[in-house]
């Protein structure tokens, strides 16, 4: 967005309109002992090409992540965006759309928010899905507020293998809302008992699958478990390409199903905006955040859509909304769902195929040498190694040789004393290439 500066007439004009004297006044709620004491050491004044050449220095420094060995995962995937997604967007027919508020007109809008939730809902094996939330974590925040109003209860009992930024935003959440939830311990290996926890106060149960490790998991006993117990099955997903292949969730009797979707249609973009998916039973639509686009047909006979439920604070009185959620992350829903139709049944499914065979190449190289060991026995396209060690450390040391190596756990996770641990991604813009340049570092690193 470019900058264009005011006048000091234009700033004298709107201080007088809003009834201050000064900028100054603006900033009075801030505590005096904040405020710098003199202006940051930057130029008075520089051309807009000086700035665009210092600026574009500063960029150069990153290292992006279609430059250099890739596995960065835990929570945000590198996946190949077709170059279609980005021009279809940026049509003036999407680029420009936003909220309908008034929605019967903004035809093209809820359109593709139906189609969005209509793939949600095939992808996630359930009945109904939203017409998004903002991103993984706070839609699985939204699923356990939905669980306490459903059940009646207050109490969430969060898997180890769940992604410690979720645990947080669910943590945050709950303090504020006087609920009450019991986090289980990093779950490294997936051997961790939840069926255990359940009680007769528990709301829900919040699984990932695959978890933040990798692990891979049975959710049905689970499922049941909480079904006998009057308590929700909540099932969370980071890496939505594994829908392609992983028994999807309904399937294995989860009564809520949310996850991040920016594996598909959205690239890292230094984490985010992403898009978070939200799809459950529909005996509980009434209880589901957001909003729901539905079809229909006018007076005419012809096909049409419309806001056909919404229970965000902005449409309806503050004491009967369901949540606060004040976007559905529009464009990204819309880049979704373009990647969606153009993947289709057969190319997700070969997606998801092409991702495992690729992780499954690159844990088998790792397995070989000396000092790292592999953690799961099961995983779709990321997995846990264990090193002598920091695994920051060893990170950093890869970095210096030009390979994103991983996540360590330790970096999501930092009082879990888990500093060995490094999670591994390995999605189809890996190349054997990439595989033996992480491998061939290892060697001699760890």
């Amino acid at each position: 967005m470019r900058y264009l500066p005011l006048t000091a007439e234009d700033r004298s004009a709107m201080l007088a309109k809003i009834g201050v004297n000064g900028i100054d006044d603006l900033f009075a709620a801030v505590p005096a002992d904040k405020l710098l004491k003199a202006p940051p050491v930057l130029p008075n004044a520089k051309s807009e090409m000086a700035v665009e050449k210092i600026m574009t220095a500063f960029a150069s420094r990153n290292v992006t992540a279609s430059s250099v060995p890739f596995f960065v995962g835990a929570g945000a995937y590198k996946h190949h965006v077709p170059a279609t997604v980005d021009h279809l967007i940026q049509r003036s027919e999407f680029l420009t759309s936003y909220t309908p508020y008034q929605p019967e007109i903004a035809q093209g809008t809820l359109q593709y928010l139906y189609e969005f939730q209509t793939q949600v809902a095939l992808l996630t094996g359930m009945e109904v899905a939203n017409a998004s939330m903002y991103d993984g974590s706070t839609g699985t925040a939204e699923a356990v507020l939905m669980a306490h109003r459903i059940t009646r209860r207050s109490k969430a009992v969060l898997s180890g293998g769940l992604h410690p930024h979720y645990t947080d935003v669910v943590h945050t959440i709950s303090k504020m809302a006087g609920h009450h939830e019991v986090a289980m311990p990093a779950d490294v290996d997936g051997s961790e008992n939840l069926i255990a926890e359940i009680d007769g106060e528990t709301s829900c149960v919040v699984v990932q699958n695959p978890d933040v490790f990798g692990n891979l998991r049975d959710l049905t006993p689970i499922a049941q478990a909480c079904h006998k117990a009057g308590a929700l099955l909540i099932a969370v997903f980071t890496e939505a390409v594994s829908l392609g292949l992983v028994k999807s969730p309904g399937e294995m009797g989860a009564d809520i199903v949310v996850g991040e979707g920016q594996s598909i249609g959205n690239a890292l973009n230094y984490g985010g905006p992403y898009v978070g998916l939200f799809a459950t039973r529909q005996k509980y639509v009434r209880q589901m955040p957001g909003r729901l686009c539905g079809q229909t047909v006018d007076a005419e006979g012809r096909r049409g859509f419309v806001l056909t439920l919404s229970t965000r604070e902005q449409h309806i009185r503050r004491d009967k909304a369901t949540s606060n959620i004040c976007t559905n992350s529009g464009l990204c829903v819309l880049a979704f769902t373009i990647h969606m139709a153009l993947l289709g049944e057969k190319g997700l499914r070969r997606l998801a195929r092409v991702n495992h065979a690729n992780a499954v190449k690159l844990a088998d190289m790792l397995a070989k040498v000396d000092g790292i060991e592999i953690i799961q026995k099961s995983f779709f396209n990321e997995f846990t190694i264990r090193v002598s060690g920091s695994a920051a450390s060893l990170l950093e040391k890869l970095a210096a040789r030009g390979i994103l190596g991983g996540v360590p756990y330790s970096r999501l996770s930092p009082n879990a004393e888990l500093k060995d641990l490094l999670i591994i991604a390995s999605t189809e813009v890996n190349t054997d290439e990439d595989r033996t340049a992480l491998v061939s570092a290892l060697k001699e690193l760890v």
